[in-house]
């Protein structure tokens, strides 16, 4: 069995009009060679998975409030596209003002989608959020589809697949520290995420998974624990 990923982008069935489809594919086929030049913590597993909670959060919200309306392509480009652009990867000279935007319209997307997107992705970000509550606040209200890709996005940093992406994030950025710095960006930001969660279905999906990554706090300090002192 081949340790390798996929040469190719796989096909996303997902709940979108049919005359998307064809744009929905063209940036599926981009995402999957863009992503290819970060490290594995966000790599294209990554995004299929944020894709994946977005699909879970999203049929769950709808039986929960079947007068919701959200449109579907304008959630599934967003969670596909919204590591483009990170401000943790972006090479000096990269141009990302209207990045995502450029990536849509080159595609055949009408102008007002494109920036409706853009604008969802510009406020995902968890640092985004921190440092402009107000204005990711307004945008939450204009954009319901930007509270499922948020919550989405976050429940990938949580839980199992938290604890790995924060361990394959620390020996691609910080080569030489030592392992349990993994462990203090638990506190620094993981733990808080379940409390910023905006869906009904984040906020349950995400208690599970802040379970996990105390658990395994609990089980790292017991397991590093030394048997003797040091001076």
């Amino acid at each position: 069995m081949s340790t390798h990923g996929p040469q190719s982008p796989p096909l996303l069935q997902l709940p979108i009009p049919v005359l998307d489809t064809e744009l929905l594919a063209s940036v599926n086929a981009f995402v999957f060679e863009y992503m290819s030049k970060y490290d594995n913590s966000h790599d294209y597993q990554h995004i299929l998975r944020v894709v994946s909670n977005s699909n879970r959060i999203l049929q769950n919200e709808i039986i929960a409030n079947p007068s919701a309306t959200y449109n579907t392509t304008i959630l599934f480009l967003a969670a596909l596209l919204h590591d483009v652009g990170d401000h943790k990867y972006i090479k000096p000279g990269e141009d990302v003002e209207n990045q995502i935007a450029n990536i849509l319209k080159q595609r055949g997307a009408e102008e007002e989608l494109a920036f409706t997107v853009q604008n969802i992705v510009k406020n995902v970000g968890y640092t985004n959020e921190i440092k402009n509550s107000e204005s990711v606040a307004q945008a939450l209200q204009k954009y319901p589809e930007l509270a499922i890709v948020q919550d989405a996005d976050r429940l990938d940093a949580i839980g199992a697949v938290g604890v790995a992406r924060c361990f394959s994030f620390g020996a691609a950025k910080f080569p030489g520290q030592p392992m349990s710095r993994a462990i203090d960006h638990f506190e620094e930001k993981l733990y808080k995420l379940a409390d910023m969660m905006k869906t009904k279905t984040g906020k349950e999906m995400a208690q599970r998974r802040n379970k996990v990554l105390q658990d395994f706090a609990k089980e790292w300090e017991e397991e590093t624990k030394l048997s003797f002192a040091l001076q």
